[in-house]
């Protein structure tokens, strides 16, 4: 699993609006956002860099005045981590995915689960954009170009959910990538505090996924932030399969 899902990172940033490959490394870039998070690069499987590859994939973001940062599954390219270690990066962090199959999927039957619902209008697509803001206590602000992301995503071959907040608007909601490599990610399931505790994370991403095997993918994968949330995904059918290792340039090693 872990090549399919690095495999599946090189093709998902070649989606990008601005894709730069070189060195073995592939780097995907959103001109909307000068976020990190939608502006990172990743490494073919199997990559063996060069202090040479290192310095170019460097320059691609310096000269974009971005953060130098990469996400991958560094068992599918264990040349890397050291590669890039060498040349100063350091680990943000290390995050182990987990993967849903149509044989382990589990999707909630309670009659008094959540109403899983498609946006369709502008204004749904905002108040999602919102909602996801606040259920990530304010790591990116919501905007018109956040919820015309969510747009293109369901537009584009992906899957965007969301539940109904009883006094309007949004409670919460995700999406998924277009498949590509049979696999598909699913992001950015949030919920705003107040409607914590409902079921609305796990029906929205039993939702996703059942989309995403809609469409033919063999699984779906996702990472988890606690194990609370471990906990609402594996109740899904979500299972460990490996970890993603996350690595940036601090800014006094930029230059």
């Amino acid at each position: 699993m872990d090549i399919q899902v690095q495999s599946f990172a090189v093709a998902n940033l070649r989606r990008r609006p601005v894709v730069v490959e070189t060195g073995g490394f592939v780097a995907g870039f959103n001109p909307d956002t000068d976020s990190p998070y939608l502006n990172y690069a990743t490494p073919l499987p199997g990559a063996e860099p060069t202090e040479r590859d290192v310095t170019a994939l460097i320059g691609v973001f310096r000269e974009r005045g971005l953060l130098p940062r990469l996400e991958f599954v560094p068992e599918a390219a264990p040349s890397v981590a050291p590669a890039l270690r060498a040349s100063g990066f350091h680990t943000e962090a290390v995050h182990e995915y987990l993967v849903c199959t149509p044989d382990t999927m589990t999707a909630p039957r309670s009659a008094n689960a959540p109403r899983v619902e498609i946006p369709d209008t502008d204004e749904e697509y905002a108040a999602l954009d919102a909602a996801l803001a606040e259920a990530f206590g304010g790591v990116f602000a919501s905007s018109e170009q956040g919820a015309a992301r969510l747009r293109r995503t369901q537009q584009g071959g992906g899957a965007v959910r969301f539940v109904r907040a009883p006094e309007g608007g949004c409670a919460g909601g995700a999406s998924c990538s277009p498949p590509a490599e049979d696999t598909a990610e699913l992001s950015g399931v949030g919920t705003r505090p107040a409607h914590r505790g409902r079921g609305i994370a796990a029906a929205v991403t039993a939702a996703l996924s059942e989309a995403m095997f809609a469409q033919g993918a063999g699984s779906v994968w996702l990472e988890y932030a606690g194990e609370g949330s471990r906990r609402v995904y594996e109740r899904v059918g979500y299972k460990p399969q490996g970890t993603r290792l996350y690595l940036s340039l601090p800014l006094k090693q930029r230059g």
